[in-house]
Parts: C-alpha cells; structure tokens; sequence
C-alpha cells in the first residue's frame, strides 16, 4: 500500500492492507512478512535488519500469525506498506533469511538498499551465472532478483533485470533511499493486480477478488481495480512539484518481453482466482516461452 496523506482516516487503508495479507494465505503459509517504511516518527527498527524508518517483521506460518493488533498504530502512520505470503518453492522456510519482505543490498553497498518482495519461481542459477551477484544471506531464488533491482539506477536498467528473468515472477520494491516510491512488475504468469480507492491510495495484490472480498468487509471503495498484464513495469509515489497536491500516482511506467519455462505454465498461477478473472488473465498472456528445465508444476496448458 502507498498512503494518501489528505485521506480523513487513516484506519480503513490500514484495515484493508491486514485484510490483504489475510487473503493472501490462499497463495501460501510457509512463511509471511510485513514491512513498514517511510521515515515518520515510531519507526525505527535496526532490530530488524532495516534500520531506522523502516521496520520488516517476518517468520514462518501464516500472515495472520506474524500479524498482531499492536503494530496498528504503525500501520496507521507509515507511507508505505509491504505485505508478503510464502509459498516456499526454491529455499527452506525454516531459514528466516527465506522469509519475505527482504533488506537486500546492492554489491558495494553497506547499508539495506531495498525491502522487496516476489511471488513466482525464476531460474537463479541462470541468473547467477550471467550477472554475478554478491553471496545471498539466504537459498531462495529471489534474493539475486533483489540484489540486481537494488543497483539499478533508472528505469532501462529496471527493465533490463526483469527481461532477463526466466520463470514466474510479479515483484514489489522499495529503495531505502526513496521509501515513498514503489516499483511494481508483473514479468511472466505470477498475477498482479493495482487498485485506487476512493481516498487515492493505492494497494497491489495477487487476486483482483480480494479488492471486491474488501470492499464488502471494511469501509473503502475502489475508484479502480485493474489486473497488469505481463510485462509491465509501474513506480507509484508521490512526486512533489509547486502549486500541486502530494497525491499517489503513476510516476513511471514501462513494457519488456517476459519469459517463461515450458514447465511454468500450471492452474497453481491462478489459485483462488474466480472463473472469470482467471479467463480474463489467461486470454492476455504474452510472455515467450522457451524450453528449459524447471518450474515446480505440471503443465496444463500452453501460453
């Protein structure tokens, strides 16, 4: 979620955001998260690997586990939270370094350059062999995602990292240095969905029916609920600039080619998705497909 600042209230976009990441267990209990970030005053949290204005919770389970009503009045003041489920495809969830959202650095950096988070499952060997990346501090296939996008400075480069990804892959990060700036992608199959509310915030999600579950059970409505197609690339923020109100919107936006193995194509992608929805998805597909060990499903069916 980025937080509109003019919102009256900030306890709905709160309440949905918990709700998020409730729903999101149908996509995965190994492990779950939660990163706060912003910079505002009750944040700080070295403890937990980011330092101060950003806090990153994570453990092994559910959301509903690693979620506790006394966070509530950070969630209430943080510009920008990250929510995360596990499904633990490459990487063991008894290694707490597997948990998402990670602080993950750049190579030369010293400090956490970016909290981040994926859903999917890429070829990293593949990934290894061509860019070199420092030793990751856990065995997921993300990390090396992460440790690429952290030293990116603008959007060719962006777009460059998540071309030469191979696999599933809807991605969410947050640079350290820019923490009301965040950068989605949906690269190949793994789903991604962005909606607006009423308030001008903006959420992201894995299923466009969780927006719907949540206007039924809280008290935001949703201007615009929209599910990315592949290969697309937003940075969502707020830009400030004289005479004009400090909003959340599209700052940046760009197309790339995804790739997927001839094994990742699986019914698992659309897990929990309604009929529907999931019709919707499959008819806008548009990655490549090449032939190449690997995956973690059956195939049934061809994109």
């Amino acid at each position: 979620m980025v937080r509109s600042p003019f919102a009256a209230d900030a306890a709905p976009a709160s309440d949905v955001f918990v709700m998020l990441g409730m729903l999101a267990e149908e996509r995965g209990t190994d492990s779950a998260g939660l990163a706060l970030l912003g910079g505002w005053p009750g944040l700080g949290g070295a403890a937990f690997g980011c330092g101060d204005g950003c806090r990153v919770l994570t453990g092994r389970g559910r959301f509903s586990a690693i979620w506790r009503p006394e966070l509530l009045p950070e969630l209430d003041r943080a510009p920008v939270a990250l929510g995360h489920t596990r499904w633990a495809t490459q990487g063991t969830p008894a290694d707490p370094a597997n948990a998402g959202p990670m602080a993950v650095r750049a190579a030369g950096d010293r400090g956490a350059a970016i909290v981040a988070t994926h859903n999917g499952d890429i070829d990293a060997g593949d990934l290894r062999s061509r860019y070199a990346p420092p030793p990751a501090s856990g065995t997921t296939d993300s990390e090396p995602v992460f440790q690429l996008l952290a030293g990116c400075a603008d959007t060719s480069d962006v777009t460059g990292v998540l071309e030469s990804l191979v696999g599933r892959a809807a991605l969410a990060w947050v640079h350290r240095d820019r923490p009301t700036e965040v950068h989605l992608a949906r690269a190949a199959l793994s789903p991604l969905t962005v909606a607006v509310d009423t308030e001008q915030n903006i959420y992201w999600a894995s299923n466009p029916r969780w927006f719907r579950e949540a206007e039924r059970h809280t008290r935001v409505r949703f201007a615009t609920v929209v599910m990315l197609r592949e290969g697309t690339y937003l940075k969502v923020g707020m830009e400030r600039r004289p005479g004009r109100r400090d909003l959340p919107e599209v700052l940046a936006t760009a197309n790339f080619l995804p790739t997927a193995r001839d094994s990742d194509i699986d019914d698992r992608v659309w897990t929990g998705f309604t009929a529907a929805d999931e019709q919707c998805d499959r008819a806008g597909l548009r990655h490549r497909v090449v032939q190449r060990a690997g995956g973690t499903a059956r195939v049934t069916s061809a994109a």
